[in-house]
């Protein structure tokens, strides 16, 4: 049975060398499904600019696929020769309802558990918990005016809060924590640089200076 890999983090061009060392191939070696979708509601996508341009800086082979307007057919189709699949920050309830329109949301499932690594920056980190919820106060949940429930796709047994240290984030997350801490999942908070490490059932937190 393959392992689970997942690499999350609030800016992944941040900790590019740990997201190298984590895995087992060089980088040109990889191809990566690199999903931009959640940032359609801003203007300026910067920072995906940013993990894109790191990405293709360090080698690996990008296949840019944007999730919206797609059936899961069309997307496993998208999706064959794929090593890694990362998806880019921007609004977490907009990446959920498009992922559910889509059937992503499962082709990411079937994917992790199939041994593709996955990679989340920001919001890609936040997709992948049990529940979104505790984000509403630091992402518009208005941008997801189909969106049902918050339920993630919980993959990892803990609700990730990313760019932790932020100071135009500091009250909300005071906020998050005091009405989240005694709730069932645990809360982990994401300086821009630190990821988790995932590997099957197992995590760790690595820093990048």
């Amino acid at each position: 049975m393959s392992t689970r890999k997942l690499f999350l983090a609030s800016i992944v061009s941040n900790v590019i060398d740990k997201l190298i060392e984590f895995l087992s191939k060089s980088p040109k070696e990889l191809t990566v499904a690199f999903i931009p979708t959640a940032a359609d509601p801003y203007e300026n996508k910067w920072f995906v600019d940013n993990d894109r341009n790191k990405l293709k800086e360090r080698g690996f082979n990008l296949k840019e696929i944007d999730i919206k307007g797609n059936r899961k057919q069309e997307l496993l189709d998208k999706f064959k020769g794929i090593d890694i699949i990362f998806v880019a920050g921007g609004n977490t309830f907009y990446l959920l309802e498009k992922a559910k329109e889509s059937g992503f949301d499962e082709i990411v499932k079937e994917s992790v558990q199939k041994g593709i690594i996955y990679v989340g920056s920001s919001a890609g980190a936040t997709f992948v918990c049990p529940t979104i919820e505790p984000i509403k106060t630091l992402d518009d949940p208005s941008k997801a005016p189909s969106l049902k429930s918050f339920e993630g796709l919980n993959l990892i047994n803990f609700v990730i809060l990313p760019h932790f240290g932020e100071e135009k984030y500091k009250t909300k997350y005071e906020k998050i924590i005091e009405e989240y801490e005694d709730k069932d999942y645990k809360i982990i908070t994401l300086t821009d640089k630190e990821a988790i490490l995932v590997e099957d059932n197992k995590y760790k937190i690595i820093k990048s200076f």
